[in-house]
C-alpha cells in the first residue's frame, strides 16, 4: 500500500495558459456538492493560477470552464449534462474555449462523460486534481478529449496550490476517503479508503492560514472524528482540536462531518475545554428508526444518538446542533417515519438538511426491495420540513435578547442592500443580519461585531439597534487582510501595517510548506 505524498505539489507554468494573442487565458470553476467539493475547487483554482491562468471577472465568459461535480444526489447527472448542454452553445461561438469535468461524478462515470458530451475537453477524477493544467495543455495540443481517472490517491489535495475564496475563514482537510459502508452512499467507492494527514502538516497549514489573515477554520473529513484510524490513535481527533486551539490568532474552530458511531466523550471534552472550538455541532442522524438505521448500515441507534446530544449540551448548554436526514429510504414504513419525527422532536436541532431518498447506481440501497413511492416520500418530506421549521423557530426565539459576537461575512445576506443590514455568523454558526445605524463605523468582512438579537425567524436572526447607537466593532487582523485583498485586486497600494501588508499578493498558497522553526 502506498502513502500519498505530503510534500508541496508545484504546478509549472503552462503554455496553454496563454491565448494566441499572448494574454493570460481566464477560467471559471463551478462547484456542485458538499464542503469537500468547495475546498477541492479552491485547490483547482490555485493550480490553474499557478499554471498562469487568471480568474474570469463576474459576468465574463471564461476561456476555461471547470465543473467540479457531486455524485451523491440522483439529479447530479441531470444537472451536469444540462450544464454541459448550455456550455456547448457558448463553446461553439468562443474560439479556443475548453471545458473540464472533475470530481465525484467524473470519477464514477469516466468515459460516459465524453460519450454523452463529446465537446468536453478534459475529464479527471477525485484522485488527480493537480493534473488539470497538464490535461488542459494536452487536450489543446492534441485536439481531442483527455480522460484521466486514477483509482487511488497519489498526493493529498492539501499539498496543491490554493486560491482561497475567503480571507477570514478557511477549510482544512484532515483526511480524505471513508471506511464506512453506508448502503445509500457512493462516496467510499469514489474517494477511496480513509487516508489521514499527519498532525504536524495539519497544524502547520492552520498556522499559515492564520498568518494570511484567517481567524476561523473548518476541519474537513468524510468522517472527521475517525481521524487517527490509520495510525492507531482513537483519541487523535480530540488531541487535534486541543492542539489547534493553542495556535495564536485562531479564534474559531469548526468541523464537519462527524459520525455518531465514532463520536467519543474525549471529543466532547476537547470541544468544551478548548475556547476556540465553537459551540456548534453538525451530527448526521439520517433516520430516527433503528430498523432503517440498520438497513442503512449506520452503526448506531437512535438512543445512542440522542445520548450524544445530551452529553454535548451538558458540557455546552448553548451549542447549536444541526443534522442530515433522509426521508423515504427503501422499506421505510409509516412507523419508521414516525420514529424519525419523534427523534427530531426530542433532538431540538437548530437546523436540519433534509433529503428525499434517491437511487444512486452502484450502492446496495439501489437494488433493495420496497422502494417507497414518490408521492409518499413527498408527503413525509413536507411533514418533516414543517416540524423542523417549527423547532428551528422555537430554538431561535430562545436567542432573543442575547448578545452575540458575529463574524462579519460576505455574500450570505442576499437582501442586505434592500434592508440596509450587514450579515455574519454567530459563534454557534447561526446566521445573523444586523442593522448598520446611521453614523456608525462600518465593519469589514472579518471584523467582529457585538449585537443583541431583536427578532427570530426559522433560518436567521435579526439584530436591530433600537437606540440607534453605533455598532460595537472589534477590528481584527482578518479585517486587515480583507483590506489588503481589496487593495491588491484593484492594484491599489496596500496600507502600511504589520509587515504582512507589504510585498507581493499572497492570493495563491503554493501547497503545504515544511514546518518552519518558530512558526
Amino acid at each position: 500500500m502506498t502513502t500519498p505524498a505530503a510534500t508541496p505539489t508545484l504546478i509549472a507554468p503552462s503554455p496553454a495558459a496563454l491565448g494566441v494573442d499572448g494574454r493570460a487565458r481566464t477560467y471559471e470553476v463551478r462547484t456542485f456538492g458538499c464542503q469537500m467539493n468547495v475546498h477541492d475547487s479552491e485547490r483547482l483554482s490555485g493550480s490553474l493560477e499557478s499554471a498562469g491562468y487568471v480568474r474570469a471577472d463576474a459576468g465574463e465568459e471564461a476561456d476555461v470552464v471547470v465543473i467540479n461535480t457531486c455524485a451523491v444526489r440522483d439529479n447530479a447527472a441531470g444537472k451536469l449534462y444540462g450544464t454541459l448542454g448550455h456550455l456547448k452553445s457558448r463553446k461553439d461561438k468562443h474560439a479556443g474555449m475548453q471545458i473540464a469535468v472533475g470530481g465525484c461524478l467524473a470519477q464514477m462515470d469516466k468515459q460516459t462523460v465524453v460519450d454523452k458530451a463529446p465537446w468536453v475537453d478534459v475529464v479527471f477524477g477525485t484522485h488527480n486534481m493537480g493534473s488539470l493544467p497538464s490535461l488542459l495543455e494536452r487536450a489543446r495540443h492534441n485536439g481531442e478529449a483527455e480522460l484521466e481517472i486514477l483509482e487511488s490517491l497519489e498526493i493529498f489535495p492539501s499539498t496543491l496550490p490554493t486560491k482561497r475564496d475567503s480571507v477570514y475563514s478557511g477549510w482544512v482537510s484532515i483526511s480524505v476517503g471513508c471506511n464506512n459502508t453506508c448502503t445509500f452512499c457512493i462516496v467510499p467507492s469514489l474517494r477511496g479508503k480513509e487516508k489521514d494527514r499527519r498532525p504536524g502538516d495539519i497544524l502547520n497549514e492552520i498556522r499559515l492560514l492564520v498568518e494570511d489573515g484567517a481567524m476561523e477554520v473548518t476541519l474537513l473529513g468524510q468522517n472527521v472524528n475517525s481521524y487517527g484510524v490509520e495510525f492507531g490513535d482513537r483519541q487523535a481527533f480530540g488531541k487535534l482540536l486541543r492542539a489547534a486551539g493553542e495556535i495564536p490568532g485562531l479564534e474559531r474552530i469548526r468541523f464537519t462531518s462527524p459520525h455518531p458511531a465514532a463520536f467519543t466523550d474525549d471529543v466532547i471534552d476537547a470541544m468544551a475545554e478548548t475556547p476556540a472550538v465553537m459551540p456548534q455541532l453538525h451530527m448526521p442522524l439520517q433516520s430516527g428508526s433503528d430498523r432503517i438505521l440498520k438497513a442503512m448500515r449506520r452503526s448506531y441507534r437512535s438512543e445512542k444518538f440522542l445520548g450524544i446530544l445530551d452529553r454535548v449540551r451538558a458540557r455546552m448548554p448553548h451549542a447549536a446542533i444541526s443534522t442530515d436526514i433522509i426521508v423515504g429510504f427503501p422499506g421505510e414504513t409509516d412507523e419508521d417515519f414516525e420514529d424519525t419525527m419523534r427523534v427530531v422532536e426530542q433532538a431540538r436541532f437548530a437546523t436540519a438538511f433534509t433529503f428525499q431518498y434517491s437511487i444512486r447506481e452502484g450502492t446496495p440501497a439501489a437494488t433493495m426491495p420496497d422502494q417507497v413511492p414518490k408521492h409518499i416520500v413527498q408527503e413525509r418530506y413536507e411533514r418533516l420540513i414543517a416540524l423542523q421549521e417549527r423547532i428551528s423557530l422555537e430554538e431561535n426565539q430562545k436567542q432573543l435578547g442575547r448578545e452575540l459576537h458575529v463574524l462579519v461575512s460576505t455574500g450570505e445576506g442576499k437582501k442586505d442592500a434592500a434592508t440596509h443590514r450587514l450579515t455574519g455568523r454567530a459563534e454557534d454558526n447561526r446566521l445573523v443580519h444586523f442593522e448598520l445605524p446611521a453614523g456608525s463605523a462600518v465593519p469589514r468582512p472579518g471584523d467582529v461585531v457585538s449585537v443583541v438579537v431583536t427578532h427570530a425567524a426559522p433560518f436567521h436572526l435579526l439584530a436591530d439597534a433600537s437606540d440607534g447607537a453605533p455598532l460595537r466593532i472589534r477590528r481584527t487582523k482578518s479585517g486587515d487582510a480583507w483590506d489588503r485583498s481589496q487593495a491588491e485586486s484593484c492594484a491599489v497600494p496596500a496600507p502600511a501595517g504589520d509587515g504582512a501588508a507589504t510585498g507581493a499578493p499572497r492570493a495563491v498558497s503554493l501547497g503545504l510548506p515544511t514546518l518552519r522553526i518558530g512558526v
